[in-house]
């Protein structure tokens, strides 16, 4: 489990090089000055936005293979209701060659994510400034989303960008049991859940 923000930043590392962490550390300082403007994440979760944000984001490259993200893949990475950038550009972040496409209706939480794809060098990483029900569907390798919708209504939403080999990582919090017995049985055995490594309560939905 980790804990502190060393052990996040230590964590995190794994997954990148020296030019990745300088990216999220941008991304760190960046969001923190941003949420003075407008509220983009808690106030008491600043003081462990490795932890509680890059950290959360990241462990959900675990569930993938690593040519699914590293060396060039052209696999999408689809990510709903991206917010503040999490996980989705924390992902572009990490693999910067990958195209990250970010889910997000909000104008100034769109303008934010731009502003941040440019600052950090990502072209691949791309925003979809609108609501999901009106995106040109795609097929996307990966569908992430944290916060975006009860699990029914987000499967519901995301069924023209996904196929019978997408990847479904769903951070859900202390709901992602329950979300999951909503599901009918025959939709409930496609995944299961997983144990948060930044939050003993959390859980994340994982599409088998």
């Amino acid at each position: 489990m980790i804990t502190t923000e060393e052990e996040a930043r230590s964590f995190v590392a794994e997954y990148t090089d020296v030019q990745g962490m300088e990216r999220l550390d941008h991304l760190a300082a960046a969001l923190i000055a941003e949420n003075r403007e407008q509220n983009l994440i808690s106030k008491p979760s600043e003081a462990q936005i490795w932890q509680r944000h890059i950290a959360d984001s990241v462990q959900l490259l675990s569930f993938v293979p690593r040519e699914t993200w590293q060396n060039g893949s052209e696999e999408a990475w689809l990510d709903l209701g991206t917010g503040a950038g999490f996980p989705g550009l924390v992902i572009a972040a990490i693999a910067p060659d990958l195209p990250v496409y970010l889910v997000e209706s909000r104008r100034r939480r769109v303008e934010w994510l731009e502003r941040m794809a440019t600052a950090m060098s990502l072209p691949k990483c791309v925003t979809l400034g609108q609501r999901l029900e009106v995106v040109e569907p795609f097929a996307a390798s990966v569908i992430s989303a944290r916060a975006f919708a009860p699990l029914p209504k987000l499967l519901k939403l995301s069924a023209a960008f996904s196929t019978s080999s997408t990847r479904f990582l769903l951070p859900k919090g202390r709901s992602a049991a329950q979300e999951l017995m909503k599901l009918p049985k025959s939709s409930r055995k496609l995944f299961h859940v997983e144990q948060s490594l930044t939050d003993t309560d959390a859980g994340i939905i994982v599409s088998i």
